[in-house]
């Protein structure tokens, strides 16, 4: 190869000098870190090894194959089908059917009666206020373990017995036993029942999606009820088609009711209790949110001839909703975590079936108590990804 005479520029390489850059702050800080860090796990070994030596004298050994044991244990309430025959793990299943039937009940009856006393709070009517004011005062300062030992010994145990029990309407009746309401049947499992109606509220939650993105891009309203009534419809005809869907009526045969859903007096209690308890933490956020509102939009959407009812609805709620999701998600995790009270009065949840019943009878106190404590981390963190991405939906978006 020739040479052209053009020579190229070599570039002097240069030693790394990892930290020479760094002050001395930093590197402190850094240090500290990684000592920290040591230290954290020195720790966790240490534990790990007591662990296996607490272990190795008992003559156990981690794993889960434990949950393809049979439980031979009954569950005196439960969503879905169980025997005394059933495995561990479909007495978790149990549990956490129950548990999460708890918290959704909760946090909708919460959810209402926070909202319906935290406007009452500001109502202009003396008497409305006051009667708030004195509900919220009275009910958030007692502990909530009280509450529940309250609703279930002193008012749903003293309900009359199933013979004389409170009639409303030929359709509920309240009992010692339990509140006993009309209830749909199929024959179609519940998996299949709970795969219909996630497939319709989807298709909802899609519609609503969409026509809340026209009405934003085009100013237009959007008529949604159709489509949904639509869907209703063919749900409801699919179940019916395939599962002989009928309307079971409680009714008193003996001593007792027969037909229609049996909710439990444990059940009952709690989530009254949860309802009642956390609703007057709601409605001051409720009132806070709506306070947080200034007084320019109340008396701009006056002047445009609104009550005050569609006031509260179109202009203050909307914007308030912005303050409120925050903190209105902190107490629907407390109240999630607080349903593990139910094992006070015996109400057979995760904590009670799973962590109590299950644990004593086969010892596997570290496999139950982290498959547990995974599930209410779980709740949480979905809780708070739904609450976040709800604020960025109402987020204001600046130019």
């Amino acid at each position: 190869m020739t040479s052209t005479g053009l020579s190229t520029p070599q570039i002097a390489a240069r030693p790394v000098t990892l930290g020479r850059n760094l002050t001395g702050r930093q590197r402190r800080h850094i240090l500290y870190q990684a000592a920290f860090l040591l230290v954290l796990c020195a720790l966790l070994w240490l534990a790990w090894r007591n662990v296996e030596a607490n272990l190795a004298v008992r003559k156990l050994a981690l794993g889960f194959s434990f949950l393809r044991q049979e439980a031979g244990f009954g569950i005196s309430f439960s969503i879905i089908p169980y025997a005394e025959t059933d495995t561990y793990l479909r007495v978790f299943v149990v549990g956490l059917s129950n548990t999460l039937l708890i918290a959704l009940l909760g946090i909708i009856a919460a959810t209402l009666l926070g909202f319906a006393i935290g406007i009452a709070r500001l109502s202009p009517n003396w008497a409305v206020a006051k009667a708030a004011l004195v509900y919220i005062e009275t009910v958030r300062n007692l502990p909530l373990l009280l509450h529940v030992l309250i609703w279930y010994n002193v008012v749903i145990r003293s309900l009359p017995p199933s013979r004389q029990a409170v009639n409303l309407l030929d359709a509920v009746f309240l009992s010692n036993r339990g509140i006993f309401v009309p209830s749909l049947e199929t024959s179609l499992g519940w998996e299949t029942l709970a795969l219909l109606v996630g497939g319709a509220v989807a298709a909802i939650a899609g519609i609503l999606r969409r026509a809340r993105r026209w009405r934003e891009e085009t100013g237009q309203p959007t008529r949604v009820a159709i489509p949904i009534v639509f869907i209703l419809a063919v749900a409801l005809l699919l179940v019916a088609g395939w599962g002989q869907l009928r309307v079971s009526w409680p009714a008193l045969q003996g001593f007792n009711f027969s037909g229609g859903m049996a909710l439990s007096p444990e059940l009952s209690a709690l989530v009254v209790a949860l309802a009642v308890y956390n609703a007057s933490f709601i409605a001051e956020l409720v009132r806070g949110s709506i306070e947080a509102i200034g007084k320019g939009q109340r008396e701009a959407a006056a002047a445009l001839g609104l009550d005050r009812g569609r006031i509260l609805k179109l202009v203050i709620i909307p914007q308030a909703m912005r303050v409120l999701v925050p903190p209105l998600t902190n107490q629907y995790l407390h109240l999630v975590k607080a349903s593990s009270l139910a094992t006070v009065i015996g109400y057979p949840d995760l904590v009670n079936v799973f962590v109590g019943t299950s644990l004593n009878q086969t010892g596997r106190a570290i496999e139950i108590m982290a498959m547990t404590m995974a599930v209410y981390l779980v709740l949480s963190l979905a809780i708070t990804g739904l609450s976040n991405l709800q604020s960025r939906r109402l987020r204001l978006v600046e130019r």
